[in-house]
C-alpha cells in the first residue's frame, strides 16, 4: 500500500490505546508515512496509564526517618521550554477539535494538574488554592512561551503538605481511636471543597487514617473467624483476604501497616524527576481537551516500546491510574486473569492496592505512580503474583479481596469465538434451539490473511465457521454475546456485522481534516438471516459498538443488556515531535465514528431495545463518567436499506420480559443484588464504627457469593454456566419471545430489504487497523 487513506490503522478498545506511530517531523505537519501497531496488552497499557514516566517506587523497607529526608527542589531541564512550545502548536492543530489553546484551556488544565496531585483534596488548604487561582486563566500563554513555572512552584508546595500529612499520620496512629464512636467518614472528596484551614483538614485526616484502621480491624478479624470455621470443616480457602497479613504470625500491625504507606508517598516524591512532573503537567493540558489525550516523555515512549514487545506475558489486565490506586479497565481475552474462573477473581472497576511476589509479603502500593506497579505486577512467565484489592462492587473498600495469579502468555486460542447451543422451553410452551456464540474480542492477523496461512486469526471467519455449524444442527436463532468485548479490528467489526446484512453501509469515521467516511461491508453474501439477538453490557466498547448499533439501526437484530454500552467513539494516535526523541509524543484523539444513522456512540453508547440490566450497569465505568469526556454532534446518515422494522414488536418483548422476571424468584433475589451494589456505588460516606463495619463487610461478603450464583461464574461445566448466567438466560427466553411473535403475530414484523446499501459507497481500506 502506498501513502494516503490506503496505510492509516486504528484500534478502538475499552480504553483508547496509541493505535498508529505517525512518523513526524517539525517540516512535515502532515506526512504520508505511518507505522501500524497491533497490540495486545498483558498488563496496562503504557500511554493510557495516566503518569508515565513517573519516579521509582518506595522500597518495602522505607524507615521512619523517611518523611524527615530533605526533598530536593526539582527544577525544570534546559529544552523543557522547547518541548512546551512544540506541544502547544501540535495540540490545538492535530486533535480533532482544532479548539485554540485560550482561558477555557486554561482553567480546566488548572483543574486538572491540582487533581492529579491532590485528587481527593486533602493535602492542598483554601489559602494554597487561592493562590493559585492568580494563575488560572494565565497558564495558556506560559505553555506557549514555553514558561513552566507554575507547574514546579505548585509542585514544591505539594511536596511540603505531604511531608506535613505524614507527620500527622504517625502522631495520630500513636494516640488510637474510639472504635465503638458513632460517625462517619465522606470517602469520596474528588468534588469536595478543599479544608478551609489546618484545623478543618486536621479532622478530614482523623477520620481517613480511622477509616483505614477501621477497615484493618474488621478485615482481620473476619479473616480469623473464617480460617477458624473453615479448620473445623477441614476446608482450605485459597483467596482469602487479609490486607496487610500476608505472613501468619509476622504482619505488621495496623499502626505500622497504615504508618508505612504513607511514608512510601513521601519516598516517591523524592525519588520525583522534573520530566515526571512535565508529563504531569501537559497531559493536564492534553486533558483539558479530552480524557484519552496525554503527553508521553521519552521515558514513557520507550516504555511503551517495552510494554509492546513484553505484551504477551503478565496477568492480561489493562490498568489505569485513579484515586492513588490502579484500577482494573479491561480483562484481556486469553489473560491469565480471564481465564481465572474462581469465584473469588479479578473483574473490571477492581482497583489493586497491594502486590505480593509469590509467598512474600505484599507490598502497599497505594499513591504509587502507575508505571511502578505495572513492574511489579509484571514478571517471569509462571511465577505467581499475589494482588490485594478493592472490589468494583465494593467501591468503599469496606471489603477487600486477595487475588493470586500465575503469570503466563495471553492464550491466543482462549480469544477465539467460541459457539454453543441451547434448548429451552418458552412461555408458549414450544421447545426451541439457540445458537449461542461468545466473541470475547475482534481479533485479526493483519500479518497473516490467507486461511491457509498457520498464522490466520480472525474474528469474522470463526463467527461464520460457527454459523454455518449451527444452521446445520436446525437452530430457530442465535444469541450474539458481545459483553465484556472491549474492541479489536476495524475491518472484523465490519466483517461481522455483514455476517448479518448484504452489502450496506456499517459505521462513519470523521477525522479533523475530512468529512465522514463510510465503511460498507465488502461481502454481498448474507451468512445468517433467521433471527438474532445481540448481548451487550457496559464494557461493550469500541468495536462491539460498531457492530450492535448496525445491526439494531438496519432493524436486524434486537439488542438486550445494561442501560446503554460504554460509549467511547473516539480514537487516538500517537504523534512524535520532532526528529529528537527528548521532546517526547502526544498521543491525541483525532477521529471519531458515527452510526449509520448519523449519531455517535461518544458518551450515548448503544441504548438495548430491552434492558435487562448487569452489575456493571451499577459501578463507573463508561466514558460519561470521565472529566472533559468529549462532546460530538451528529453526521449526515448513510443511505442504506433497512432490513425490518422491529418498532411495534419491541414493545411486546419488553411486556413479557418484565413479566416474566417479575414472576421470578431468582430475579428477586438479583434484584436485590443490583439494588445493593447502586446504593454502594452512591453512598457518600462510610461508618466508622467498627461493629457497624463488621457488620456492612459481612453483608458485602455474601453480596459477592450471590453475584457469582447469578453471573455463571465458578469450576462448573459449561452448561452449568450458562444456566447460572441469569442474563443470558433471560435473553434467551426473549429471542424465544421474538421467534414466537415472528410466527404468530407476522404483521409486528415488518420485513423491509436485506440490508443493502443505497448508492453505493466505496470500502475505505485504511479501516484494516485496529479500533
Amino acid at each position: 500500500m502506498k501513502g494516503g487513506d490506503s496505510c492509516r490503522t486504528y484500534r478502538l478498545g475499552r480504553y483508547p490505546h496509541p493505535f498508529f506511530v505517525r512518523e513526524m517531523t517539525t517540516r512535515s505537519p502532515l506526512p504520508a508515512r505511518f507505522t501500524a501497531v497491533a497490540l495486545v496488552f498483558a498488563a496496562f497499557s503504557a500511554c493510557d496509564r495516566g503518569d508515565p514516566g513517573a519516579p521509582a517506587a518506595a522500597s518495602p523497607g522505607t524507615t521512619h526517618a523517611a518523611e524527615e529526608t530533605q526533598l530536593p527542589v526539582i527544577e525544570p531541564d534546559p529544552h523543557f521550554d522547547e518541548t512546551c512550545k512544540r506541544f502547544a502548536r501540535y495540540l490545538p492543530t492535530e486533535h480533532l477539535t482544532r479548539g485554540l489553546i485560550n482561558d477555557a484551556v486554561s482553567r480546566r488544565a488548572w483543574t486538572n494538574y491540582l487533581g492529579s496531585l491532590d485528587y481527593e483534596r486533602v493535602y492542598f488548604l483554601k489559602k494554597d488554592i487561592d493562590g493559585f487561582a492568580q494563575r488560572k486563566e494565565l497558564l495558556d500563554d506560559a505553555l506557549k512561551s514555553g514558561d513552566l513555572t507554575f507547574a514546579y512552584q505548585v509542585f514544591e508546595i505539594f511536596k511540603q503538605r505531604v511531608r506535613d500529612r505524614v507527620r500527622y499520620v504517625n502522631n495520630r496512629l500513636a494516640s488510637g481511636f474510639a472504635l465503638d464512636k458513632d460517625e462517619s467518614y465522606r470517602w469520596q472528596r474528588k468534588d469536595a471543597a478543599w479544608p478551609r484551614d489546618a484545623a478543618e483538614r486536621d479532622e478530614i485526616w482523623r477520620k481517613k487514617i480511622k477509616n483505614e484502621y477501621v477497615r484493618q480491624i474488621v478485615g482481620r478479624g473476619l479473616a480469623k473467624e473464617r480460617a477458624r470455621k473453615e479448620a473445623e470443616s477441614g476446608k482450605k480457602r485459597e483467596d482469602e483476604d487479609t490486607e496487610g497479613t500476608e505472613e501468619p504470625g509476622k504482619a505488621p500491625s495496623p499502626e505500622e501497616f497504615i504508618g508505612k504507606r504513607y511514608r512510601q508517598v513521601v519516598t516517591v516524591l523524592n525519588d520525583s524527576d522534573a520530566e515526571w512532573v512535565l508529563q504531569k503537567y501537559l497531559t493536564a493540558f492534553a486533558h483539558a481537551y479530552d480524557p484519552h489525550s496525554a503527553y508521553m516523555s521519552p521515558s514513557s515512549v520507550e516504555d511503551f516500546n517495552i510494554e509492546m514487545r513484553l505484551s504477551l506475558v503478565g496477568i492480561g489486565a489493562l490498568l489505569r491510574a485513579e484515586d492513588g490506586a490502579a484500577r482494573i479497565i479491561r480483562l484481556i481475552p486469553g489473560g491469565p486473569a480471564a481465564r481465572d474462573k474462581r469465584d473469588k477473581r479479578l473483574r473490571p472497576g477492581d482497583k489493586i492496592i497491594a502486590v505480593g511476589q509469590g509467598d512474600e509479603p505484599r507490598v502497599d502500593v497505594l499513591h504509587w505512580p502507575l508505571y511502578k506497579i505495572v513492574k511489579i505486577i509484571r514478571g517471569k512467565k509462571d511465577t505467581k503474583v499475589v494482588l490485594t484489592v478493592i472490589p468494583a462492587s465494593d467501591p468503599t473498600g469496606a471489603a477487600t479481596k486477595t487475588v493470586d495469579l500465575i503469570r503466563d502468555e495471553v492464550k491466543l486460542e482462549e480469544q477465539a469465538a467460541k459457539s454453543d447451543v441451547r434448548e429451552i422451553k418458552g412461555d408458549d410452551g414450544l421447545t426451541r434451539k439457540f445458537g449461542i456464540i461468545k466473541l470475547p474480542a475482534f481479533y485479526a492477523n493483519l500479518k497473516a490473511r490467507h486461511v491457509g496461512d498457520p498464522d490466520f486469526r480472525s474474528a469474522a471467519y470463526d463467527v461464520a465457521k460457527s454459523l454455518l455449524k449451527m444452521e446445520g444442527d436446525g437452530i430457530d436463532g442465535i444469541v450474539l454475546d458481545l459483553r465484556n468485548n472491549g474492541g479489536g479490528s476495524l475491518l472484523e467489526a465490519v466483517r461481522v456485522a455483514g455476517l448479518f446484512i448484504a452489502d450496506g453501509p456499517t459505521v462513519q469515521v470523521k477525522e479533523r481534516h475530512s468529512s465522514a467516511r463510510i465503511l460498507d461491508d465488502p461481502d454481498p453474501a448474507v451468512r445468517y438471516e433467521g433471527p438474532l439477538l445481540v448481548l451487550v453490557n457496559r464494557l461493550s466498547a469500541s468495536a462491539s459498538e460498531i457492530v450492535a448499533g448496525a445491526l439494531q439501526d438496519y432493524g436486524r437484530a434486537i439488542v438486550v443488556g445494561d442501560s446503554k454500552t460504554h460509549g467511547k467513539g473516539t480514537v487516538q494516535t500517537i504523534m512524535k515531535m520532532g526528529v529528537d526523541r527528548k521532546y517526547g509524543s502526544i498521543k491525541i484523539t483525532s477521529a471519531i465514528y458515527y452510526r449509520i444513522t448519523g449519531r455517535s456512540t461518544q458518551l450515548d453508547g448503544v441504548r438495548p431495545d430491552v434492558m435487562v440490566p448487569s452489575v456493571w450497569n451499577y459501578v463507573k465505568l463508561g466514558e460519561d463518567s470521565l472529566r472533559n469526556a468529549l462532546r460530538v454532534g451528529s453526521v449526515s446518515p448513510a443511505l442504506y436499506e433497512g432490513f425490518a422494522d422491529l418498532s411495534a414488536c419491541l414493545p411486546v418483548l419488553l411486556r413479557k420480559s418484565e413479566k416474566r422476571r417479575a414472576d421470578s424468584e431468582q430475579f428477586a433475589a438479583y434484584a436485590k443484588l443490583l439494588k445493593r451494589v447502586e446504593a454502594m456505588n452512591k453512598a457518600e460516606e462510610l461508618t466508622l464504627n467498627a461493629e457497624e463495619r463488621k457488620r456492612i463487610a459481612l453483608a458485602e461478603d455474601n453480596l459477592r457469593n450471590l453475584q457469582e450464583e447469578l453471573s455463571g461464574g465458578g469450576d462448573e461445566e459449561d452448561d452449568k454456566k450458562v444456566a447460572r448466567d441469569i442474563v443470558l438466560m433471560e435473553s434467551l427466553a426473549i429471542l424465544s419471545d421474538f421467534v414466537s411473535i415472528k410466527a404468530e403475530q407476522p404483521e409486528l414484523v415488518k420485513r423491509i430489504g436485506d440490508g443493502r446499501s443505497r448508492g453505493k459507497s466505496i470500502f475505505r481500506r485504511w479501516g484494516r487497523g485496529l479500533l
